[in-house]
């Protein structure tokens, strides 16, 4: 009688694929759209930034005066914030498997640190401390916001009001549009006025898509938070980055692994006979806003977004500026700077943001005044904040 299959299947070697099925790990969109500046040399670098044009005058007739104008410039961080991870892995684990698990983690890992990048300068998802105020946020206080009504339009996109014109009117020109992965059903629909297609293939441009001529990148490593967004475009060149540290590999076999919250060991890799692949970054971004001709006050930024179906839920900050006097004015023309997002106080001394919650750090000044700084946390629940602003002696 013949031996079976079954009983002699613990003498049958099984097959083994010598590659691993699986996604082409996705890099940061964001930081690839924006420009890099040399290395940072220290935790934070100061970048001067103008901050008031000048102005010029025609002079009346043969005797008329000459006016005088004046030019400022002020100043805008990068700080340096650090992501990392550690991954321990047993060293059983790596003699017995069959793969280059190390090879296989890193790409990964690395994957994993442009999501987090992208989440935070876009959305402020985890956004370090050190950091300004995400995109989004930056455009919401801005204004540049597109309703969602009626979906990924031609008028919402391409419109008088629309995603580009918000950006034009900020004095500056769209470079790059990054896009949830669920918007490209919407555009394969889009067309201009000759009925010729918006979205396109472009095998020759920066990126594979475009919309009328714009690089078009569909974010894919996870970070686009499309309950907030479905479209965020703007000149990215504006936005800048530079490296405190780059991506740095180490493999420690010494060492403990605590808990971030409880602190107690999880594992002593000497003893658990472990090793730990430890990969850290250090980066700073901003978005320094100089003033231009058609955004002198700085109020604007370069950026706009359309909405989520459903608007992600914000709320009013309303400061409110007044002097030290014994009868207390109000403060008009404060310039208000809640980390990053500026706008300055009206004739009844009170400007409102429309934060989400968070802890944000807040400076108000105008000359002739002490300046000063605060903090504010919006929770979930409009805020009232009053700020008294000295007069300089």
């Amino acid at each position: 009688m013949a031996i079976t299959r079954d009983q002699a299947e613990a003498l049958i070697q099984e097959g083994l694929v010598s590659t691993i099925f699986q996604d082409v790990p996705k890099q940061s969109a964001v930081l690839s759209a924006m420009r890099k500046l040399p290395n940072m040399t220290s935790k934070q670098t100061k970048i001067p930034v103008l901050d008031m044009l000048p102005v010029a005058y025609w002079v009346n007739g043969d005797t008329g005066y000459k006016q005088t104008t004046q030019q400022a410039w002020d100043k805008v961080y990068l700080t340096a914030a650090e992501l990392a991870v550690i991954v321990p892995i047993p060293e059983a684990v790596l003699a017995d498997s069959s793969y280059d698990i190390m090879g296989e983690v890193t790409p990964r890992v690395n994957e994993a640190m442009g999501q987090r990048i992208d989440q935070a300068i876009l959305f402020g998802i985890n956004r370090p401390n050190e950091w300004q105020n995400d995109i989004i946020t930056l455009a919401r206080q801005a204004g540049n916001k597109v309703s969602a009504s009626g979906g990924l339009t031609y008028d919402n996109i391409m419109g008088t009001d629309g995603l580009i014109a918000k950006v034009e009117n900020s004095g500056h020109m769209v470079n790059a549009i990054i896009a949830s992965v669920k918007a490209r059903a919407a555009l394969r629909s889009l067309k201009d006025g000759n009925q010729r297609p918006l979205f396109v293939s472009d095998m020759k441009g920066s990126t594979p898509y475009a919309l009328d001529g714009t690089p078009l990148t569909f974010s894919q490593n996870g970070a686009f938070d499309d309950s907030v967004a479905q479209m965020i475009a703007g000149d990215f060149s504006q936005a800048v980055y530079s490296m405190r540290q780059d991506i740095t590999v180490k493999i420690l076999d010494q060492g403990v692994i605590q808990d971030p919250s409880t602190k107690e060991i999880i594992y002593n890799l000497a003893q658990q006979d472990m090793i730990a692949l430890r990969v850290v970054m250090r980066l700073g971004w901003a978005v320094p806003n100089p003033a231009t001709r058609l955004n002198a006050d700085r109020m604007n930024v370069p950026f706009a977004y359309i909405e989520a179906a459903t608007p992600a839920t914000d709320y009013d900050v309303t400061f409110t500026v007044t002097d030290n006097a014994e009868t207390p004015a109000p403060v008009s023309g404060a310039r208000v700077d809640v980390n990053g997002s500026k706008m300055t106080t009206g004739s009844d001394g009170t400007a409102v943001f429309h934060l989400r919650a968070g802890t944000y750090p807040v400076t108000i000044k105008k000359s002739g005044y002490v300046t000063q700084s605060t903090t504010v946390t919006v929770t979930n629940a409009p805020v009232p904040v009053d700020i008294t602003l000295p007069i300089a002696q």
